[in-house]
């Protein structure tokens, strides 16, 4: 199945084991799409805490939308 990743930028934990992880992609011949988001912090949708970024909130749901519109719809 397809793929759609966010991650945030500030997240260093996470981004750590990004470069080993799409690895991993590549070599099983995953097809993915992946997105870093500058500036942002981990749980950066989440509009209940100060991590909230409007911008990168708003920017990840329209590729989300655009994404399952191209794999979900029949």
């Amino acid at each position: 199945a397809p793929l759609l990743l966010h991650y945030a930028s500030l997240d260093t934990r996470i981004n750590g084991g990004w470069p080993a992880y799409e690895q991993a992609l590549k070599a099983n011949q995953a097809t993915y799409t992946a997105h870093i988001y500058e500036g942002a912090n981990h749980g950066f949708h989440n509009d209940t805490t100060p991590r909230y970024d409007e911008a990168a909130a708003k920017l990840a749901w329209r590729r989300t939308l655009d994404f399952f519109n191209k794999y979900l719809r029949g």
